[in-house]
């Protein structure tokens, strides 16, 4: 049952709505009209970042013909419903909003975004409805109280992994670091703040601090500025449109350094808008496409059949999040939102196509990150990196 109350109501503008519609939204909570039960899921399915979205909706829809093909959850057929947020934040919140109160849906599944999964998270813990981040990094996300989970990996643990991998890998032994900051970006702002500690705690230097705004074309004063620093590497945590241009234009200035970042980078359209200037640059990711595991080569031949391309770590994260909620939800044996967070929680070494996934009780995953270098457009795996190593 979803649990409204008049302040949530009021704020968001849907009173009206739900006096109209009220026992139609509590029978689709408990799918009392209906054999099939409804899951929601909200993501950047157009905009710069549709990539993102789109393989997320993938490896989500995968795991629902996975699981209806098993038979369901106790008989019962899962149904997908999708809205594009179209990587905004008021899009977001519209959204979940419509998720939660008018489709009754008994779990929410998004965002990859940091800034969005905040922007709509209120709204699912407010509503009682669990709500999990497949790749949302940002440590606020789960702070915003105990309905909200996510099966990646957070800031802390990435930032630390890159500031590790660029001091001490064989290719890199930076002692000198410059770094350049999404800095209207939740996920790009806490992975600077993470990387630049422990790069310094590592006995490093930051020797630059530059930033950007998302949607930015020209980058030639920030870069200009580092290459006059003269840093070993440098650290762009932004996601991978903007990565790629700026790559290019350092390129085009006779910079030379490695480039490193994190898993906003993972997308095909990396190497292909960066091409060759991308070559000898690394990033932190969930999962590499090379592991030889027989769970993770068949979860590529199924998505590359069905969608004519190798999965990123969004659908397989995508992926991991809906069987994991299946899961949950079985061992719930209802569909309360209390009930299924409630198994969310007690989540320990859920075999994904990530890794081993464990939830804490700040409802984060604890998992390894892998480290990769993109070779002719493609990332290649370098390490993998455990936590507490």
């Amino acid at each position: 049952m979803i649990s409204l109350n008049r302040e949530f109501l009021q704020r968001t503008g849907i009173v009206a709505m739900l006096i109209t519609g009220l026992s139609l939204t509590i029978s689709g909570c408990q799918n009392g009209g209906s054999d099939e039960i409804l899951i929601g899921h909200y993501g950047s399915l157009t905009g710069s970042q549709a990539t993102f979205g789109i393989s997320t909706d993938n490896g989500i829809k995968m795991a629902i013909e996975e699981l209806n093909a098993a038979g369901g959850i106790n008989g019962r057929k899962v149904k997908l419903v999708t809205y594009d947020d179209k990587g905004e934040a008021r899009e977001a919140s519209t959204a979940v909003t419509r998720l939660v109160t008018k489709d009754g849906v008994v779990a929410v599944i998004g965002e990859v975004a940091s800034g969005l999964s905040l922007a709509a998270a209120p709204i699912c813990q407010e509503g009682g409805v669990p709500m999990i981040s497949p790749s949302s990094t940002n440590p606020k996300v789960t702070k915003v109280g105990d309905m909200i989970f996510r099966v990646c990996f957070i800031d802390p643990f990435q930032g630390k992994v890159c500031a590790k991998f660029a001091r001490e890998h064989e290719s890199l032994k930076a002692s000198k670091a410059a770094i350049v900051t999404d800095q209207g970006s939740p996920y790009s702002v806490g992975l600077e703040e993470e990387f630049e500690k422990s790069f310094v705690a590592f006995g490093g230097t930051v020797v630059s601090k530059q930033t950007y705004q998302a949607g930015d074309q020209d980058y030639s004063a920030q870069l200009t500025s580092i290459r006059a620093a003269e840093p070993d590497v440098i650290f762009v945590p932004g996601y991978y449109t903007e990565v790629a241009s700026m790559i290019l234009q350092a390129r085009k200035l006779g910079m030379t350094q490695p480039f490193v970042g994190a898993d906003g980078w993972d997308s095909a359209k990396l190497g292909e808008i960066a091409g060759d200037a991308i070559n000898g640059c690394f990033y932190s990711n969930h999962y590499s496409q090379e592991d030889p595991s027989p769970k993770i080569q068949d979860f590529i031949a199924k998505y590359k059949a069905k969608h004519n391309e190798t999965p990123d770590a969004l659908a397989a994260l995508g992926h991991d999040s809906a069987m994991i909620l299946f899961d949950a939800m079985k061992k719930a044996g209802t569909l309360e939102g209390a009930a299924i967070a409630a198994e969310l929680a007690k989540t320990k070494d859920f075999d994904g196509i990530t890794g081993k996934i464990s939830i804490d009780a700040e409802r984060n995953a604890v998992k390894s990150a892998v480290m990769l270098e993109m070779k002719n457009g493609v990332p290649k795996y370098v390490a993998t990196i455990q936590p507490g190593e």
